[in-house]
């Protein structure tokens, strides 16, 4: 999306009489706008190619395509890309803590930027151990900037009431999805049909564009963004400290020992990352739900809460699969060709933000419509509405794998339809989830109960990741299924207990 400079009038809400703006908003949301959607384009595209990388050369790899990956089986890779997308947004809480009491948002950002372009760089490098080195910077370098670049977006305008502000953020997400839908089709393409890791290099200049356009359009971000709203005096700082260096010394030895006895496995990574991914989102609403100093009503909605909580855990845990189990289907299972056009599999991943782009202008005009007329549908019936939809997409899935059971190929139609109900599901979600833990967090905890919806996210993949790591067939049909029924019974029950749901949600809508 190009920028948009204009001059606006002054008003309420509107920047002073010839300030230039991008499309009506603060100039800072451009310098965002671009530093995120280069973000984006680097972390989806690395995401296109990773299970398809992991699998080639190995017995799951689509006969006759390049080699050079890490040739593991499907299991493995379905593991390792879950376990990775579960620390991106596990470390989104640390990474908004960084912004908030060390660093500062504009500060945090551009590390993190630094750091994701470091790790692309190091994918980018062949062999086994820089492939986990540089997974593992971009899973830290994510982390640290997805939490603190939206809390920039916000500090550009004059509080919630600014009428710009909901406007602004569709913008900022829009930035998002031309990332993502524009990344498989460069990188993906590169990658899977020339050289893998000049795809991954081609994600670090991605991450340097976008980190080139941060420190040149800084000087338009509200100057908050520089500030640490809340400084970790230097008695705690120091205790931070030994606690870290204390955890790294004993992760140090137990590593150590395991290599140098020859016990080394990938589960010794994957498995202590998957169970901490499942024991830290419930610990941390456990801590919430058992704090003595909130009230009654907080309490209330606490209990409310932890039903979405788990409702978007198991969607999250259908949803991502998008980018491993039907993206390893989409590669050796369905026709890569339209009208005698080819195409690499890679360009699949870009169908899912090319309907989010597409259905969202229609879900918002939907929602406005059933609303005028007093029939909008609440947030419990949405989620419902959304499990059903991921439970409906895999049991769609369940019908081209049985048609490819046999060494068929499948149509394209069946995965883009699949991407397509999955997009419907995500809107009535994942929007609806972000405004509902605004409106249902204690005050205690309004700011760290966004990083408790990302822990959702890394709940429902880690789940994922361990069905991997115990070689469970995920690529099965029976699988499949499973995990269809297992969303529509859950969306049946948000459905069933709306009520009692509402009850404890209070006074919020």
């Amino acid at each position: 999306m190009a920028s948009s400079l204009t001059k606006d009038g002054a008003g309420r809400g509107n920047p002073p009489s010839g300030t230039k703006t991008f499309f009506g908003h603060p100039r800072g949301l451009a310098t965002l706008f671009m530093t995120e959607m280069w973000e984006r384009f680097s972390y989806y595209g690395m995401r296109a190619l990773l299970v398809l990388y992991l699998l080639a050369g190995g017995p799951d790899a689509k006969e006759g395509s390049q080699g050079g990956g890490l040739a593991m089986p499907e299991g493995n890779a379905i593991a390792i890309y879950s376990v990775y997308v579960a620390m991106v947004y596990l470390l989104a809480m640390p990474g908004g803590w960084f912004g908030d009491r060390v660093w500062g948002p504009r500060k945090t950002v551009a590390i993190a930027a630094s750091v994701i372009m470091v790790g692309h760089l190091t994918l980018a490098l062949p062999g086994e151990a820089s492939f986990f080195a540089g997974l593992a910077l971009v899973a830290i370098g994510s982390g640290l900037l997805k939490a603190n670049i939206s809390t920039m977006v916000g500090q550009l305008y004059e509080g919630p009431q600014d009428p710009r502000r909901d406007g602004g953020f569709t913008i900022f997400y829009m930035g998002i999805n031309i990332g993502a839908f524009a990344a498989p089709l460069v990188i993906g393409t590169v990658g899977q049909k020339v050289n893998w890791h000049l795809g991954f290099a081609l994600a670090a200049l991605g991450m340097a564009l976008g980190l080139a356009q941060f420190l040149i359009g800084s000087r338009h971000l509200d100057p908050k963004s520089s500030l640490v709203a809340n400084p970790l005096p230097a008695e705690e700082r120091a205790t931070w400290l030994r606690k870290g260096l204390i955890w790294l010394g004993i992760a140090a030895v137990v590593y150590t020992t395991v290599g140098v006895t020859g016990n080394w496995h990938l589960n010794w990574a994957l498995i202590p990352i998957t169970v901490a991914g499942l024991i830290i989102p419930a610990a941390v609403l456990f801590r919430i739900k058992r704090d003595r100093e909130l009230t009654d009503v907080e309490q209330s909605k606490v209990s409310g809460y932890i039903w979405f909580f788990v409702a978007a855990a198991i969607f999250w845990m259908i949803y991502d699969q998008g980018g491993s189990t039907m993206a390893a289907f989409a590669d050796t299972k369905t026709v890569d060709n339209v009208f005698g056009i080819h195409f690499p599999s890679t360009w699949f991943q870009s169908v899912n933000p090319l309907w989010v782009m597409a259905l969202a202008p229609v879900f918002a005009w939907m929602w406005l419509a059933l609303a005028r007329r007093n029939r909008e549908p609440n947030t419990t019936v949405k989620f419902a509405m959304a499990l059903l939809a991921i439970g409906a997409s895999f049991f769609v899935f369940v019908i081209p794998m049985l048609m490819a059971s046999d060494g068929d190929k499948v149509s394209p139609l069946w995965l883009i339809s699949i991407y397509m109900i999955q997009t419907m599901g995500e809107l009535c979600l994942s929007p609806v989830g972000l405004s509902v833990t605004t409106k249902m967090a204690p005050q205690k905890y309004s700011s760290q109960m966004m990083g408790v919806w990302f822990l959702a996210v890394t709940a429902g993949d880690c789940t994922t990741g361990l069905l991997g790591i115990a070689h469970v067939d995920l690529s099965s049909t029976g699988v499949v299924a499973t995990e269809a029924a297992l969303a529509v019974l859950a969306g049946f029950a948000v459905w069933m207990y709306r009520r009692k749901i509402i009850e404890l949600m209070g006074d919020v809508k």
